[in-house]
């Protein structure tokens, strides 16, 4: 598609866009590029109709939700560089309308599940004090995946008891906890910093068992072991030990607006989803609990 390289670059150095957002809009583009070559439509010439149909087509095929909201930001983000490029003149993508995500449910810890599931790490090499500072970090801070595989180590002030994350026009500092500082300072001492051996041009915090850096794929397989290894009845990801970081703040008296900084979400609604889980349980342990209820 043309104008794909100079969008990757204000992508990069105007907008200072994540790595991993980057290439889900370049891919995103790319598919609805070999759409409209296949309809023979110039993408400078594409209207609002074509857009909206192709994220019909997409529905029709059953891609889900999360995938053409997905596409539907992604055409935003290219149509509105090229307007702003004054490449085109109107924005086809301006305004389009995405099918919103369903309402569902989503998997908690309980609290005793999570100290389970935390005490699973045996630190005895290095495999295990990453994994358990990879562990306590993600419930401490409830920062997602794709940004705790971002880190570097001088995203982390242990001293100042906080970290670094996000893209660079939307970093947040988020309190760590004693706990996980506790577990990041001896990873760092006993086994980030320990063997060097191969390391040394590699700044991310955590890295993989070969010194490079962990993937996504590598992280879900660790909290998959783990959670096997705990014998948790449950379908546990990394976004549970998100959720459950939400949840609990909530029902210990966090305020709504402070836990939104913490996640980073744009929007007030998106932490809402959690007050609203928590009244909820609240509502049931009424229920089962008060002899008049």
């Amino acid at each position: 598609m043309l104008y794909i390289e100079e969008y990757s670059k204000y992508l990069k150095n105007s907008k200072r866009s994540a790595a991993s957002t980057i290439q889900s809009y370049l891919r995103d583009i790319k598919k609805f590029e070999e759409y409209i070559k296949k309809i023979k439509v110039d993408c400078l010439k594409v209207t609002k109709q074509i857009i909206v149909t192709f994220l019909i087509h997409m529905q029709k095929n059953g891609q889900a939700t999360s995938s053409i909201l997905r596409m539907a930001a992604s055409l935003r983000s290219y149509y509105g560089f090229l307007c702003e490029k004054c490449i085109i003149i109107e924005d086809p993508a301006l305004n389009i309308e995405a099918p919103k995500l369903p309402k569902r449910d989503f998997q908690v810890l309980t609290a005793k599940e999570t100290e389970t599931l935390l005490m699973q790490p045996e630190c005895v090499n290095f495999k295990g004090y990453r994994d358990k500072a990879m562990l306590e970090l993600l419930y401490a801070t409830g920062i997602k995946v794709s940004e705790i595989i971002e880190l570097t180590i001088d995203d982390v002030k242990l001293e100042e008891g906080y970290i670094t994350c996000g893209s660079a026009n939307k970093a947040r500092m988020v309190p760590i906890g004693m706990i996980a500082a506790k577990a990041l300072g001896e990873y760092l001492n006993n086994a980030r910093f320990k063997n060097l051996d191969g390391f040394e041009g590699n700044s991310y915090l955590f890295i993989n068992l070969n010194g490079g850096k962990l993937s996504r794929q590598g992280f879900w397989k660790i909290v998959k072991y783990y959670k096997q290894k705990a014998k948790i009845n449950k379908e546990i990801t990394p976004n549970t030990l998100r959720h459950s970081f939400a949840v609990h703040l909530m029902e210990n008296g966090a305020d709504v607006v402070s836990v939104k900084e913490m996640l980073g979400h744009t929007a007030l609604s998106s932490t809402k989803v959690y007050s609203n889980m928590v009244n909820k349980r609240i509502n049931d342990v009424y229920k089962k609990a008060h002899p008049r209820a």
